[in-house]
């Protein structure tokens, strides 16, 4: 048995597994993404703000003394392997190539989102609680039209832009949404979430929706989840080593052991805009 792979076969390979990857990994396209970091750590820089004064004829302009600050994404560094066994598969054909891909490239998609998902988690952002008033009722809930008002608002009044605003649910929140008659009624908007079972975009926001994950998905304390409202700009992920596979024959295993690896680090920029929304599941 050949105790190696042609170079092609291992460029096509991970060729696929990053195209899946990309594809698969939900989060990545939502914040500031910088590739091709030397060193283990990145820096985002972060301008504050400045007011303009009226100006006084023959008399000197008056800086807006803009104050700069950093904020510091550090690297992890992760693997996604798998063994492929020779007396499973003739060496390793086309279909188990298909397969491997699929299970290589979702792990690494999955971890990069979690990357996010914990940055967004440890940043101070807004809030809106599990019993904020809708409809006249104080009662906790899960979510529902009223959280998304006043999540849009909290960012309104930060100044945020009004494009590139996300999201990120589970699928239980989903459902709770989809039970509010606001976010489903023709009479409120023109998307038709009960026929497709989902909803894309709803007051300015883009929806991604997670289910469970083994990587940890959105917080979860007892049967209240973290939801996160955010800005592109607002979160940063920065790589040192992009996503790269090696194939190689284990003899000890009688296996070519398929690893497909990646250096990355993930770090909420601006608290202003995130807002993080808590709803009751029970």
């Amino acid at each position: 048995m050949a105790q190696s792979i042609t170079n092609a076969f291992v460029t096509l390979f991970d060729a696929e597994v990053k195209q899946a990857y990309q594809s698969e990994s939900s989060l990545l396209s939502c914040v500031r993404l910088r590739q091709g970091v030397t060193g283990q750590t990145y820096k985002f820089p972060k301008l504050g703000k400045g007011t303009a004064t009226a100006r006084i004829p023959q008399t000197d302009v008056t800086p807006l003394n803009v104050t700069y600050s950093q904020v510091t994404a550090s690297m992890s560094d992760y693997n996604a392997a798998e063994y492929s066994d020779i007396f499973h598969q003739a060496k390793v054909n086309f279909d188990e190539r298909s397969e491997l891909v699929q299970v290589v490239s979702k792990a690494i998609g999955r971890r990069m989102d979690q990357l996010i998902i914990d940055a967004l988690n440890a940043s101070s952002p807004s809030t809106v609680a599990k019993n904020v008033v809708t409809s006249g009722s104080a009662a906790n809930s899960n979510l529902n039209v009223g959280k998304l008002i006043a999540a849009k608002k909290a960012l309104d009044a930060k100044n945020v832009p009004f494009d590139d605003r996300h999201i990120v649910v589970h699928a239980n929140n989903l459902a709770g949404l989809l039970g509010d008659e606001r976010a489903i009624s023709s009479d409120f908007a023109s998307i038709k979430a009960l026929v497709s079972g989902e909803i894309n975009t709803f007051l300015g926001f883009n929806f991604y929706v997670l289910g469970d994950r083994d990587e940890g998905g959105l917080p979860l304390s007892s049967t209240d989840r973290s939801i996160f409202a955010f800005h592109r700009s607002a979160c940063g992920m920065a790589t040192n080593m992009a996503q790269k596979t090696e194939i190689n024959y284990v003899p000890e295993k009688t296996s070519f052991l398929v690893n497909s690896m990646f250096s990355a680090g993930a770090v909420a920029i601006d608290d202003e805009g995130i807002v993080k929304i808590t709803a009751d599941e029970a």
